[in-house]
């Protein structure tokens, strides 16, 4: 289970973002799945920010307390 952070620059409310818990196992396929499902859920005036000022990603290996906590 991994834990990937992803955050853009919003033209007018500053950082958005938000965690996504993905359980597969590589962390490469954590990051890609997650990158995936955060890019559907903006609309099109944020995916143009986020492509425009970069997506910042940040993803660590969950313990497995909190995965156990989070299902």
């Amino acid at each position: 289970m991994y834990a990937v952070k992803l955050e853009y620059q919003h033209r007018t409310n500053g950082p958005q973002g938000r965690t996504i818990q993905v359980d597969t196992g590589s962390m490469a396929a954590a990051i890609g799945k997650a990158a995936r499902e955060f890019l559907k859920s903006l609309d099109r005036k944020e995916r143009f920010d986020a492509n425009k000022n970069g997506l910042t990603i940040v993803c660590t290996k969950a313990s497995e307390d909190a995965a156990a906590a989070t299902a």
